[in-house]
């Protein structure tokens, strides 16, 4: 007898995991906490979707806690409006914080008491530099920093100058706290960096409390180590701030300090995610909002018709890594395909119509013919589709002069109807101009379904819509917003190289009647014509507006 060789199945780990591993082993953690921490500054984009995901999934796969928390620290740009479309996409995403959604704003007590502590320590000092000052001061790459004239001054004194920023006796700009470290540091983000600045700005959560705020490099650390995050999982960028991070985390003595760990930005080509263009796209009125299905933003994705699953396994295929890299936008398209080409019902819907007569149909009979929703995947079932004497066939799928090894609809060829019957082209009508108006066919009335008793063969098959029950509809087809030619960003001025073909409007397309009740968000693939989503905003039902989420056709492959 043979023996049986049983294979194991090796799954790869990213860093992070192989990381977080080695901690939970060696007990520097008995359980792990991730978060996701936002400035709420404007909409999340695909890049956030990433960082989302990795963190929650990382909670998950080691039965940790993930956070959801605001990072709420400048007040000049943040609002409301952004706090909420956060929280909704990351609902959306599939990430769920459970009770623990928290803003960094609620801690800056906790801050300004950190700040004092400092202060006490020797380790912070208040400076009436100017921010041009500290920048000259601060030193280059190559040659070290110089010390304020004002690092020295007593803990008592910079008590009492600390105490007078809160209180709101200086001017916007006129003093910072300075944490006190290294002017000499190779880093020069520990060259006495800026912690705390004065600003007269009314916050969206703490109103005019506070005038005073602090730093980014500074609050996060704390807010992590107050939350009890175990590992602070965020892009490469802040690489070079993690000796901060972790100088704060130690003055400040925690128990048990979080680890800080960088990962790769994803990087997408041809796409706009900068918050700075979008925001002028907005306002200049070419696109028409945050979510305008045109930009990337994860509100945007969504209103387009893309799905969660969608972005999950794009991001499981652009994996984790250290190492900066592109994705092609190719990719995303891959998996929404992917995605939607079993869960979707396969509709017809006429977008450049045409009338055809059937002029040996009954007169002001109509049928029901049985059509599958989707032939790939039966649990769908199936729906009744209404057919009579006239019809809408798609302009391309006629021509009075036929192409060579045009197989569609030309005078005297024999085409099938999906579905439906064979017909022939018998005749066409024009207009003044010359353009075909009606095209006059017969059937077969023995041909029902599509198939004919006698066995002959058509190679033509092209879809409809009965006349009598069509739906008018509109529908939005997308390229790209910018010129993928020319690239994103124009070299000269830094503007963006826009596409002027970025959206198609066509008003009068003929759909049949299901997709007339066509709710918010409802996907479909329309025969031929690519998957289409119902407009949260603009689709009524009787009334739809589809937008086109991505064509049937893709040069993307999977390796």
């Amino acid at each position: 007898m043979e023996k049986e060789t049983v294979k194991e199945t090796v799954v790869s780990k990213n860093f992070i995991e192989q990381i977080i591993e080695k901690d939970l082993e060696e007990g520097k953690y008995e359980e792990i906490c991730t978060r996701f921490p936002p400035e709420p500054n404007g909409y999340l984009h695909i890049g956030h979707a990433k960082s989302i995901l990795l963190n929650y999934g990382l909670a998950q796969k080691y039965h940790g806690k993930f956070n959801m928390r605001f990072d709420d620290t400048n007040p000049t740009k943040e609002k409301v409006e952004f706090v909420e479309s956060i929280k909704a996409d990351i609902k959306w995403l599939g990430a769920d914080w459970e009770d623990r959604l928290y803003f960094a704003s609620n801690y800056f007590e906790q801050m300004y008491e950190a700040a004092v502590k400092l202060i006490k320590k020797g380790k912070a000092f208040v400076c009436d530099l100017t921010a041009e000052e500290i920048r000259e001061y601060r030193g280059t790459l190559t040659e070290p920093g110089k010390e304020s004239p004002y690092r020295n001054r007593s803990v008592e004194e910079n008590l009492e100058l600390f105490e007078k920023m809160k209180n709101g006796e200086f001017e916007d700009g006129s003093k910072v706290l300075r944490a006190k470290i290294d002017m000499a540091s190779p880093n020069i983000n520990m060259r006495d960096p800026v912690i705390y600045r004065v600003a007269h700005m009314t916050h969206h959560n703490t109103g005019d409390k506070w005038c005073i705020y602090p730093m980014y490099d500074f609050a996060h650390p704390i807010e992590d180590a107050i939350e009890g995050v175990t590992h602070s999982i965020c892009t490469l960028e802040f690489e070079d701030h993690r000796p901060l991070y972790d100088w704060v985390v130690r003055e400040l003595e925690y128990a048990h300090p979080p680890k800080q760990i960088e990962f790769a930005k994803l990087y997408l080509t041809n796409v706009v995610t900068g918050k700075r263009y979008i925001k002028k796209l907005v306002e200049d009125g070419i696109v028409d909002g945050w979510d305008d299905p045109r930009l990337v933003s994860i509100a945007a994705l969504r209103r387009r018709g893309f799905t969660p699953e969608s972005i999950q396994k794009f991001v499981e295929l652009c994996g984790v890594s250290k190492a900066n890299s592109s994705v092609d936008y190719a990719m995303l398209e891959y998996c929404i395909r992917e995605d939607l080409k079993m869960k979707a019902p396969r509709m017809m819907a006429i977008l450049d119509p045409v009338k055809v007569v059937i002029d040996n149909y009954p007169e002001g009979e109509m049928e029901y013919l049985e059509v599958p929703n989707n032939m790939e995947n039966p649990e769908l079932g199936s729906r009744q589709v209404p057919f009579g004497r006239e019809l809408y066939i798609e302009r391309e799928d006629f021509m009075e002069v036929p192409v060579k090894k045009y197989k569609r609809l030309y005078p005297d060829n024999e085409v099938r109807l999906m579905n439906a019957y064979f017909v022939t082209c018998t005749g066409v009508e024009k207009d003044e101009e010359g353009n075909v108006t009606v095209i006059h066919c017969t059937y077969d009335p023995a041909s029902k379904g599509g198939n004919s008793p006698d066995g002959r063969k058509v190679k033509g098959t092209i879809h409809w819509v009965c006349a009598d029950t069509a739906v008018k509809a509109e529908c939005r087809l997308y390229e790209n917003i910018v010129d993928e030619e020319k690239g994103v960003y124009n070299k000269e001025d830094g503007s963006l190289n826009l596409n002027p073909n970025s959206l198609t409007v066509v008003k009068d397309c003929m759909v049949e009647p299901e997709l007339g009740k066509a709710e918010a968000y409802d996907r479909f693939q329309f025969v031929r014509n690519g998957f289409f989503c119902a407009d949260c905003h603009d689709s009524k039902p009787g009334s739809p507006v589809f937008n086109r989420i991505v064509s049937l056709k893709s040069s993307f492959k999977l390796k």
